[in-house]
């Protein structure tokens, strides 16, 4: 995966009255982001500030890792994904990734 400063970091977007804290939650940027964490509703809102902040950190690919279950993370992680300009492809992750259990992101550059 491309690798880029990792002390620069993302915020989730949950709304402070639904959330546990009471300022948004600072995660280190890494190429991937495990999402098991977060409540299915909360997914698109990640996701797209997510790859927001890797496009502007300069990474070219990176992993979601939404698990295999029945697919409800898959598909909505998919569909935030094929509405994003910023992303060029995705797909299922190879195997020794976590297979279809995650999908990697190709990212367009900023000209």
């Amino acid at each position: 995966m491309a690798k880029a400063d990792q002390t620069q970091g993302f915020a989730s977007l949950a709304v402070a009255a639904e959330a546990p804290f009471q300022e948004p939650v600072v995660l280190p940027l890494q190429d991937s982001l495990d999402l098991h964490p977060f409540q299915p509703k909360d997914i698109p809102s990640v996701v797209e500030e997510y790859l927001r902040q890797c496009q502007l950190e300069k990474f070219t690919q990176v992993r979601l890792i939404h698990g295999k279950g029945i697919g409800v993370q898959r598909n909505i992680v998919r569909s935030v994904l094929s509405k994003q300009s910023t992303v060029l492809s995705f797909g299922d992750a190879p195997p020794e990734a976590g297979g279809w259990g995650a999908t990697v992101v190709i990212l367009k550059q900023p000209a």
